[in-house]
Formats: C-alpha cells, structure tokens, sequence
C-alpha cells in the first residue's frame, strides 16, 4: 500500500489535475494526455482534453493483447432459463468487433446515436461495446419502460437506429419487447430508419410484423453472419460514451453524458480502489444493464479491471428462492458481489434466519458490496452476520457513475459504522452546506454537496442542455456540485445520507429527517422495510406517517407493533418528532432500481396530484396503498 486514505484523498483534492494525471497511466491512450483538467469552461469542466483512446480497446482488446484472451470475461446466468454460458475476452471480443461492424454496415459511425432495450442478455454486453468500438454514444433504456417513456428518449437522443429482442423473460411471464418498441417508434416524432432484433424463442411477435417504409427491422445473428470484424476507432477522450437518463423534477428525462477518457480512468481506478477487483477477480453485480450500476459494474468496470463479470437474469427470490444469490456465489466462485438494500430485505423477509444459505459454498467471497438506496442498520448487520464477510455500502447516483462515498478496501479497509457509507472516495470533496450555502461542522445535517471540479467519470452535462445541467446542479451552491441529498460528516469524517432534501419533514418549525425515523422503524425486529413520509398538517407544518412491511411469521400484533414504533421514535428522535401513526401495510411502491416512492406516496396523502413514474415496479402496490395514505378518501 503506497499511501494511507487519508493521504490520497489529501492528494485528490489538493491537486486533482495532477491525481487525475497520474491515475490515467493505467488505462491505454492512442493519445496520452499532458493536461489532466480543462477548466476554460467552468463550472462546467472537462478532463483529459487532449488525450485519444478507444473504451472497448481498453475492456477488451488490450487483455486479450496481453496474453489474457483465454480468461473468462463473461459468464450469463439465466435463473429462469435455467442455462449458463461463459465467454472468454477472446470470444467476446470476436462477437464484439463483428457486431460493431454490423452498425458499421448499417451507416452507423462517430457520434450517432444508438438507442438501446434488451433484457439481461450478453447482447447486451456485445450491444454497448460495439458503440464504443466504433465512437456511436448509445443510450440503454431499462427494458421493463413503457412506450411513451422510450419514445420520450427516442426524440431527445434521436439515435439512428434501435437495438432490442424480442422479449425479456421474468419468473411468471414473458414480456413482449417488439410491440412496445413498434408503438414508441410509431409515437416519436424523430424517426427510426433501423431496428436490430436479437431473437429468443417462445415469443409471440416476430419482426417481420412491423416492417414499414420507415424502419427496416432486422434480425441479429442473420446480420452478424454476414458481417466483418473491425478495428476499435479512436475518440477524444471528451467525446461522449453513452447518455443515460434519469427522471428529472419537470418530469422531462434528463439524460446524463459520460465522456469516453474520464469514465475509462475512474472504472479502473474505482475497481482497483473502491472494490479490489483485477484480474483473476469474479465480481456480480445484482443489477440491471438499464441503470447506472450496470453500466459501471455489470458491463465497462469489471472488464476494464479485467475481471470476470456475472450477466445474472433473475430475482433475489423467487428463481426459485430467496437462495439465488448464494448459489450464484457458490457456483461462480463470486469473490466481489454487489446489490441494493432493497434485494437483502426481500430475501430476509422471506428466510428470516437465512437457512437457504445451508449447503453453499460462500468461501470465495470476500466483500459484498449495497448502493442504490440507504442501507440501514438493521440489514447492514443482518447481512454481515449471516455471510461473514463485510457489507460494505457506497453511495452514488447515476449523475456520478461511481461511488461518492464507501470504504475503499483495495485502498485501506477503514472501520465500518452502520448508517454510514464510511467515507468520501478520493476524488470527491464532499461539503455540507446550510440553505446559504455555509460550512456545516461536524454532526450538523445539511445539504451534501462536492467541491467542483468533480473527478473524472461524473457527468460531464446533460444531452443537448449545457444550461439546464448548470440549472439543475450547480447554480444552488455556486462553486459546488449539489446532489439533492441531506446528511452530515460526523467527527471522524464519516458521511452519513438521510435522503433527498425533500425528505427532510418541518415539524412544528423543527427540521426532521425522515431517513433517521426509518433507522429507527427498521431496527425492530419485526420490521422487514419501512418508510416514513411528512403529511400536511394545518396545525404543525408537517407531521411523519410510517408505513411498515412485517417479516414473514413475526407473530407480532399490530396494536403492539404500532405502540413499540412510537415508543422508539419518541426515545430515540424524541418527542419533538410528533410520531403518531404508523400502518402497517403488504408491500411499500418501489421503482424497478428498488427505490422507494416516497414523492409518490406524499402527494397522494396531502390530496395533490400525482403521477405513478414509469419505473413503478407493480403499480398495483400504489392502488392497494391509497386507503391508508388518505383514509378520509
């Protein structure tokens, strides 16, 4: 170890042009940069200015140059198939090069546009590579979004042509990818000359259905066939890789831009760093390949580091248990895992005492890795006493690509707190701030904000919107980055996420967080998740409103329960908190990225309209809540 955390965060911030530099030494350049930052633009930076590389040379072709070619780069995991096929960077590469040159065939070259909805299948792999292999910016959309949000992006990123499947395949159906991709591209009004349709069986549409004069549907294998592998075609490193795109508050999707060099340099420094991931390393990520973490650690981290990733197509439970992921550590030899909080409350709500874990092998396994929402302490220590092994949580967004804060294990293992992500990651000079923009000391809630410039890999801004991005994140704190979350540092410098700013609850003039209810709601032991929401009060402001889910066979009354409840808000945030109502209910309205729809839930129960997000992962979660969050109707 060449320096302790404390000294490379040091480092980071006291020079980031020159960290940056020396960080980008371990990726291949056609072009090495001399200039780590260009700042001629702020607040809106750029890194690497003159710096040229390729990011599928640097995930693929530079391993298998290397000697590396016969070492597994991909293993595909269908849980509800039932079938596992493994490719190594040789044969990935091959399918790669070829398929890049397919897009190439089809007219598709530097700066195009591709808009990609596949499921969790290597396709999807081979798909975004291939963009980058020959400078095309694509854009992955989850495959479970409806129509009107795919023809939403389709008109802001206006690709040249869309990369889909037939279906994706979920525990108890199938889902018909073709027809919704038909009525978006019909809705759009930019149009689509090209659809490429990967084939699986057992689906009701084929592509020959839905040819027209405008868009050409083709059938993938049959174009790969014919096709010619081609070289990887270098970019500057400040051309964009991909946009992706994450719900905005006007309700129009804004699609974050990541450039190629930055984004390059931060995977293999956050999979050296925050993971200790390299070669030899099996990491699977529980993920989709439609989300920011499957973009970093399904697909360009794992094979930048490399590794070996897992392309897992299945459920925490329910393919066929609540043990999926541990045969899947089991049998890959998974020495890196990484999840959503969301993903361990389903699986221990459904094997409280974890015994599916019996008869697995889990030796492999070093760390296990949550982000995506906050892990409370309950389930942080949950997890790690039944896998023994650290559960580490990072906090991110997809604004970032990789995480703000976590405990960096191929740095230095520091101590870990349950409730905190441990501590910012170098690179990230992460503030508190009061409304004024003022330094928050230690202990002291506020508004979590980072220090411009943001290291490399962040957004570099929003697709076709320089000022909206300048809107949005920056103009808040002039000088700072503001990520639309409150928490604090505490003294030994450990961060701490209470939730969005919008979490925070006024009661009877006092600044509450629900975030520090839900800690609280979620340590008792009956208790499977839980969220707490502030409710328009004439009286007080605001007053918080619990919703809880029980573990299976918790035996506990709900008079009980909603006594024990209050009693512990009033003991732990006191009686200023005003905690009355707590209902428990069967299910809590989550997006599919696991999120719980506390927005949602807020404006039903103050009676303002609402709209249920696309991303809602069972809408009827939403009906069945209505009663309890407006009893009055």
């Amino acid at each position: 170890m060449a320096h302790s955390y404390a000294q490379t965060f040091a480092d980071s911030t006291q020079d980031p042009a020159a960290f940056w530099l020396k960080a980008a030494e371990s990726i291949d350049w056609e072009q090495e940069p001399v200039i780590g930052l260009d700042a001629s633009r702020a607040p809106i930076y750029s890194w690497y200015p003159d710096g040229v590389l390729n990011v599928c040379h640097n995930a693929l072709d530079r391993h298998v140059q290397a000697g590396r070619g016969g070492s597994t780069a991909l293993i595909y995991d269908s849980a509800v198939l039932g079938i596992q096929e493994r490719y190594s960077y040789d044969e990935l590469l091959e399918k790669v090069a070829r398929f890049a040159g397919v897009l190439r065939a089809q007219g598709i070259g530097m700066g195009d546009r591709v808009l990609i909805y596949l499921p969790m299948i290597p396709q999807a792999h081979i798909a975004m590579l291939a963009c980058a292999r020959i400078g095309a910016i694509h854009s992955v959309v989850f495959g479970g979004f409806a129509p009107r949000e795919l023809a939403s992006r389709i008109d802001d990123a206006t690709p040249t042509a869309v990369l889909t499947a037939t279906g994706g395949v979920e525990p108890s159906r199938r889902l018909e990818y073709l027809p919704a991709v038909n009525e978006a591209i019909t809705m759009a009004t930019h149009k689509i000359p090209t659809v490429i349709v990967a084939h699986r069986d057992d689906f009701e549409h084929s592509l020959a259905e839905f040819q027209s004069p405008e868009t050409a549907w083709h059938d993938w294998d049959e174009l790969a066939d014919a096709a010619t592998a081609v070289a990887p075609v270098p970019v500057p490193s400040t051309h964009p890789l991909y946009i992706l795109y994450t719900s905005g508050t006007t309700g129009a999707p804004k699609g974050v831009v990541r450039d190629s060099g930055g984004y390059a340099v931060a995977m293999d420094y956050s999979m050296r760093t925050v993971y200790g991931v390299g070669p030899g390393s099996t990491m699977l990520t529980a993920s989709d390949v439609g989300w920011v973490v499957g973009h970093s650690y399904i697909v360009y981290g794992p094979l930048i580091a490399g590794a070996t990733t897992v392309l897992y197509e299945g459920k925490p439970v329910g393919t066929p248990d609540a043990g999926a992921f541990w045969r899947l550590i089991a049998e890959h030899r998974v020495d890196t895992f990484f999840t959503a909080p969301t993903a361990l409350r389903a699986i221990r709500k459904a094997d409280p005492e974890a015994a599916l874990l019996a008869g697995h092998d889990l030796s492999s396994l070093k760390n296990f890795f949550v982000a995506g929402e906050r892990l409370d302490p309950d389930t942080y220590r949950w997890t790690g006493q039944k896998l023994g092994v650290p559960v580490i949580d990072n906090w991110w967004q997809t604004e970032t690509g990789w995480p703000i804060a976590s405990n960096c294990v191929g740095l230095e293992a520091l101590e870990l707190k349950a409730g905190s992500p441990t501590v910012p990651v170098p690179g990230y000079d992460v503030r508190i701030l009061d409304g004024f923009g003022t330094e928050q000391g230690p202990n002291t809630e506020g508004n979590i904000a980072i220090k411009l410039p943001l290291p490399p890999g962040t957004l570099a801004t929003l697709w076709g919107n320089d000022q909206r991005f300048v809107d949005t994140y920056l103009a808040q704190f002039p000088g700072y980055y503001a990520t639309g979350d409150s928490g604090f540092l505490d003294e030994d410098g450990y961060l701490f996420v209470m939730g969005r700013t919008d979490d925070v609850i006024n009661v009877s003039g006092h600044r509450l967080s629900t975030g520090a209810m839900e800690q609280v709601l979620g340590s008792h032991a009956a208790v499977a998740e839980c969220a707490v929401i502030g409710v328009a009060d004439a009286l007080k402001g605001q007053s918080p409103r619990g919703y809880v889910v029980l573990k299976t066979g918790s035996g506990i009354s709900e008079e009980d329960l909603r006594t024990e409840l209050v009693a512990m808000i009033r003991a732990h945030i006191g009686p200023v908190a005003d905690f009355r109502q707590v209902q428990v209910v069967d299910a809590l309205p989550k997006t599919r990225s696991g999120k719980i729809l506390r927005k949602t839930m807020r404006q039903i129960a103050d009676g303002k309209p609402y709209t249920v997000p696309a991303t809602i992962e069972d809408p009827s979660v939403i009906e069945e809540l209505i009663p309890f969050l407006r009893p009055a109707g």
